[in-house]
């Protein structure tokens, strides 16, 4: 028998890796930062988590990163999704994460 799969739904705000970089992320919230950590032992290199991620109409396969300096989990948003979706940096968005077995 299987686990359960987590998923969790929460707003976060698109921000930029660097003022003249490409890279952009979201903040995972704390409280889905602590469940994940708590729930997930087996984690990949860099203590990264892989998840399905949903934004708008856009969904794809990705991981959630720990951050030590925002003691957080960022997760990466592709410019494919960013277009597609409308948003940038600042744009505050609707996330659907699911933490992949």
């Amino acid at each position: 028998m299987g686990h359960a799969r987590l998923v969790y739904e929460f707003e976060a705000t698109v921000w930029r890796w660097r003022e003249d970089g490409t890279w952009h992320f979201l903040t995972l919230p704390e409280d889905v930062t602590d469940d994940i950590d708590d729930r997930t032992p087996q984690k990949a290199g860099f203590g990264s988590v892989r998840v399905e991620v949903t934004i708008g109409s856009s969904t794809w396969s990705t991981s959630v990163f720990p951050s030590k300096e925002l003691g957080s989990f960022i997760l990466p948003v592709k410019k494919a999704v960013r277009v597609a979706e409308g948003c940038e940096e600042g744009d505050r968005v609707r996330v659907r994460l699911a933490v992949q077995p």
